[in-house]
């Protein structure tokens, strides 16, 4: 008997061992900085029956946590489970910028494919090449046009549909990956502002038949606060709560067509999204803004527990290693990395926090510009950010510098006048080489603890944690011990500047 269909045998027998528990297929729906904008988070501003309806069938993590706040690379970890300095794609895959992922990485579509799982994406793709990231069904920002695939939720469905009426007996893999709430980065005249008006059957705005727009007053909406409570900012909120309409009518509408299809009852239904929401202090940035996202998986083995959240620290670097676990394949027999876990243990059991106590993140690049590599770990109590680029100022994300409410931040500073804002520009520009803060007593990362004498010790065994993670996934921006605790400059075992 050949290898080859020695191997195959084998995945097949996997599978069948999977299908005979009821464990068939895997729907991971994915949100382009979304953020808990969702009754399910406890936003009372916003209507959402059908996030809210997916979360009472998942168990739903109150620490989910992206690892890397940028749609490329936070995209390519979901689908390597591979920080982003591992396997590549350390920026934009567009243009000028032309990141991408190693071609020697294996994505979980491919490794998918190779052990009878069909694959297909509907929606926003963004990472490159395609040879990594190849999917057998591909109605993708690649082939449509983005807005149809990634906001059209009429249009989605149709694709998921055809999706799953094909006659095809292997279990399946689908990545519906929506543009949503994503500010429009095309039109000059609206660039840095939200979609809202698009598709609602206005003059000139087209119509998407199944999408009832949901209004709201700027005076109803939620401010975070970690941005101004202004009228600028509150009239973007209210444009963002209707696209957040949008995406949660399609949610509705994919999750009738896997019912019509017949399968609920045997699909890992997963939920999440790529960074935070769009606007300063949350997208690009690693503080809790930018590295929280919403989570939620709706495991049909363990009906016993959905409704019920999770203290676990979850991360997207754990997705590929849960959806192969779901499958039966083994990534240690396909020698693949991976450096996050499986959740399906706490899918089983929300109280299983025991092994769920770190979240790292990884960031260096969003736009080409925008060089500012950093590192985090986050525990139950801690954030640690390492900010390799200190001395130079943050940089600022085209489509959030043109936004409505950074502007407003922006001219009022120049004029002098009160922002309104929890932070000054300058504050936010410029940061430490190391954040320490402590998330229970300071929940907005205000008091920076990195010098604080009483934390030293803190300090020290969570820069130990970050550097060992860091030589484990073989990042070329790590640091030494000895530079760790000198200060500004990397170097090497001779003493030699190394970064």
């Amino acid at each position: 008997m050949a290898a080859s269909t020695y191997v195959l045998l084998i995945a097949a027998a996997i599978l069948t061992t999977a299908h005979a528990q009821g464990k068939k297929n895997v729907l991971l729906i994915f949100g382009d900085d979304a953020g808990f904008q969702m009754g399910a988070y406890n936003n009372t501003a916003i209507q959402t029956p059908n996030w809210d309806a997916l979360a009472t069938r998942s168990v739903v993590f109150k620490h989910g946590y992206t690892s890397v706040s940028s749609c490329s690379p936070s995209r390519s970890v979901l689908l390597t489970g591979q920080p982003q300095h591992q396997n590549g794609q350390y920026g934009l895959a567009q243009s000028v910028m032309h990141f991408s992922s190693f071609d020697n990485v294996q994505s979980l579509p491919v490794i998918l494919s190779q052990h009878g799982v069909r694959t297909g994406i509907i929606g926003k793709k963004h990472v490159e090449p395609d040879s990594v990231y190849k999917f057998e069904f591909d109605a993708s920002s690649e082939v449509f046009n983005i807005q149809q695939v990634g906001r059209n939720i009429t249009f989605m469905k149709e694709k998921v549909r055809q999706f799953l009426q094909v006659n095809d007996s292997r279990p399946f893999f689908l990545y519906v990956a929506f543009h949503d709430p994503h500010r429009n980065p095309a039109v000059a005249d609206k660039v840095g502002q939200f979609m809202e008006k698009w598709g609602d059957g206005q003059p000139g705005h087209g119509i998407i038949p199944d999408w009832t727009p949901v209004h709201y007053d700027p005076a109803d909406v939620i401010v975070p606060y970690f941005l101004p409570d202004t009228t600028v900012t509150r009239s973007e909120l209210a444009n963002m709560y209707t696209t957040y309409s949008r995406m949660d009518q399609g949610i509705g509408l994919f999750m009738k067509e896997l019912e019509a299809a017949g399968y609920l009852d045997d699909t890992l239904v997963m939920y999440t999204s790529d960074n935070g929401i769009p606007y300063p202090n949350a997208k690009t940035n690693l503080y809790e803004p930018g590295m929280g996202e919403p989570m939620m998986i709706s495991n049909p083995m363990n009906k016993q527990h959905w409704g019920k959240y999770t203290d676990a620290l979850a991360s997207t670097m754990d997705f590929t290693p849960t959806i192969l676990d779901w499958f039966g394949i083994s990534a240690k027999k396909l020698k693949v990395t991976l450096t996050g876990k499986s959740l399906l243990p706490v899918t089983a059991d929300p109280t299983n926090v025991t092994n769920y106590q770190r979240a790292f993140s990884s960031h260096n690049f969003h736009e080409v510009t925008m060089n500012y590599p950093m590192r985090v770990v986050r525990t139950p109590q801690y954030r640690l950010l390492h900010n390799l680029n200190h001395k130079s100022p943050f940089g600022l994300a085209t489509d959030l510098y043109q936004a409505p409410t950074f502007q407003d931040i922006l001219n009022k500073t120049r004029l002098g006048q009160s922002t309104g804002w929890f932070k000054t520009l300058d504050q936010y520009y410029y940061r430490d080489q190391w954040e320490l803060y402590d998330i229970i007593q300071d929940p907005q990362e205000l008091k920076n603890l990195a010098s604080d004498p009483a934390h030293a010790n803190v300090l020290q065994q969570l820069q130990a944690e970050l550097l060992d993670w860091q030589t484990q996934t073989s990042d070329p921006w790590r640091c030494l011990p000895s530079a760790i605790l000198e200060g500004d400059v990397c170097f090497d075992a001779d003493n030699e500047e190394a970064s």
